[in-house]
């Protein structure tokens, strides 16, 4: 007897649909599972039949083949085993499954048959509906998440037996429903904001600049002068994250398992993430046999956060190139190729030397001045010219700490850059006829920069002069192009004037010499 159901895998960030055949004859008792099935699908056998003994039901006793189709793909991980368990209680039961091709299934199994939740659920709904599934039955803990898709009913299960009953109508269950843009507006809210910054007012703007054209930055500050603490309120002050960008990231952290809490379904808020600086290249970019996505997709509509940066192995940094200029990242293998999204604003943080005090006027550096260059040396010229902006973070005086007056809060920060941000997608919009794929300055390309960067004599006399004299590279003149047309945005200014031009050249600290 032949027995057919529907489940779904990931690839890449997406899903494709996978139809499970499993046929009983008779024979010597063996159970084979064909279809390019990993380790852990094929050890699937061993928990679905212990599974479906606890569970009160019988399975082939003949032998058994299970097919997963299509057969040209790899199929991975251990969510195939609920699937594969109603078909072969089926087959065992000589039972004729009529609406299966109704649903989409998808679980891992204990040996109790008690149903346990498995990643990518998102994208696996997102498939089912494509495919013209009625429903989708998924442990009870990834409900939630499955229910942000409208457009197809979602079921939660917590066992074998249920799943079963319910697929044969001899158990009714009541579909999960989440309001997803409802759930959005709720949850948009930080636990930080701006407010709890005191002083550092340069510092500020500089980061205003930098969110208001999406520029990544670089801090340089002494141990304790708050460039962690002001990098984890960077997502407060980025404009709030549209639904689509909702839906790409959470389709990317439910891959990564990090929806498996039902209290976290839904990505509403910009990521922010901040990897140690020992990680290794694949955990940064994604990779592996299969390729997953890495922090970089993760931090994806968000902030990725590299404190200690000279810290990180040079290698592991310089895999950021690519990123950071294309907005994704493609890895190749011998059996294809995979892009994961990597639209991130890169925030960094550094000390000036490796003891940290350097031109520090209240303590003394220890480093000799070879010492700080082999120190500023760790991070290549290439990567430095890759941040738009660099920013002296200096420790915070007495006067500021004590006082009581709180900072300015992020959702007045947040109206600005809103404003700014609006003007850039309006400008953008009007020269790509309204399918402009940039969004923002920091993506400009060379022709953009060359249409809406036009200096007036007094800005391209400043500009000349700080090309002659800091010998600047081509690469920072048109990252000071781009910061010069972010701040004349802020001040809803159509020219770029030399004064706007003035305060981009002072956020290039590293390119100046002034570790010198």
């Amino acid at each position: 007897m032949l027995a057919k159901v529907y489940s779904a895998a990931v690839y890449g960030v997406d899903a494709f649909e996978v139809e499970i055949e499993v046929n009983g004859a008779s024979g010597n008792g063996v159970i084979v599972v064909v279809g390019l099935p990993d380790v852990a699908v094929k050890e699937s056998k061993d928990r679905v039949t212990t599974a479906i003994q606890n569970s009160g039901y019988r399975w082939p006793r003949g032998r058994t083949t299970i097919n997963l189709a299509p057969a040209d793909v790899k199929k991975e991980g251990p969510s195939f085993d609920l699937p594969i368990a109603l078909a072969m209680v089926a087959v065992g039961a000589e039972m004729e499954l009529l609406n299966a091709e109704q649903y989409c299934f998808v679980g891992e199994l204990a040996l109790t048959g008690q149903v346990r939740p498995v990643k990518g659920v998102l994208p696996v709904a997102l498939e089912a509906r494509r495919a013209g599934r009625r429903a989708i039955v998924v442990p009870i803990e990834n409900a939630r998440e499955a229910a942000m898709v409208d457009g197809i009913e979602v079921y939660g299960v917590h066992n074998l037996r249920e799943a079963f009953e319910f697929l044969t109508g001899e158990r009714t269950l009541t579909p999960i429903r989440e309001d997803v843009t409802q759930f959005f507006a709720q949850h948009q809210n930080y636990d930080v904001d701006f407010a709890d910054v005191r002083g550092q007012h340069h510092v500020k703007r500089a980061i205003e600049v930098a969110v208001a054209g999406n520029h990544n930055a670089l801090f340089i500050g002494p141990p304790g002068s708050g460039k962690s603490m002001i990098a984890k309120r960077i997502p407060t002050i980025i404009p709030p994250m549209t639904l689509e960008e909702a839906i790409e990231s959470t389709k990317i952290h439910s891959i990564c398992g990090l929806l498996l809490d039902p209290t976290q379904s839904f990505v509403a808020t910009r990521p922010f993430r901040s990897p140690h600086h020992t990680i290794s290249d694949i955990a940064l970019i994604g990779g592996g046999a299969t390729p997953t996505p890495g922090e970089i997709s993760v931090a994806h509509n968000g902030v990725l956060f590299l404190d200690e940066l000279p810290e990180f192995r040079r290698q592991t940094l310089e895999v950021l190139r690519q990123p950071l200029e294309d907005a994704r990242v493609t890895i190749s293998r011998a059996t294809g190729s995979l892009t994961f999204p990597a639209d991130f604003m890169l925030i960094a943080a550094m000390n000036p030397c490796k003891c940290g005090y350097f031109s520090d006027p209240k303590r003394e550096c220890r480093c000799s001045p070879n010492d700080v260059q082999r120190y500023r040396d760790r991070i290549s010229g290439p990567l430095l010219d890759r941040i738009d902006i660099h920013v002296e973070v200096p420790a915070v005086q007495y006067q500021d700490i004590s006082s009581k007056t709180p900072g300015e809060s992020s959702a007045s920060i947040r109206e600005r850059i809103i404003k700014a941000r609006d003007i850039q997608r309006e400008r953008f919009a009007q020269n790509g006829n309204g399918k402009s794929k940039v969004r923002c300055n920091a993506r400009m390309s060379a022709q953009l920069l060359k249409r809406h960067c036009t200096l007036e004599e007094a800005a391209e006399g400043m500009m000349k002069m700080a090309m002659t004299e800091l010998n600047f590279s081509a690469r920072a003149y048109d990252r000071i192009l781009k910061v010069a047309r972010t701040i004349a945005d802020l001040a809803d200014s159509e020219n770029i004037l030399a004064e706007h031009v003035g305060e981009a050249i002072q956020y290039r600290t590293l390119d100046r010499n002034l570790w010198a």
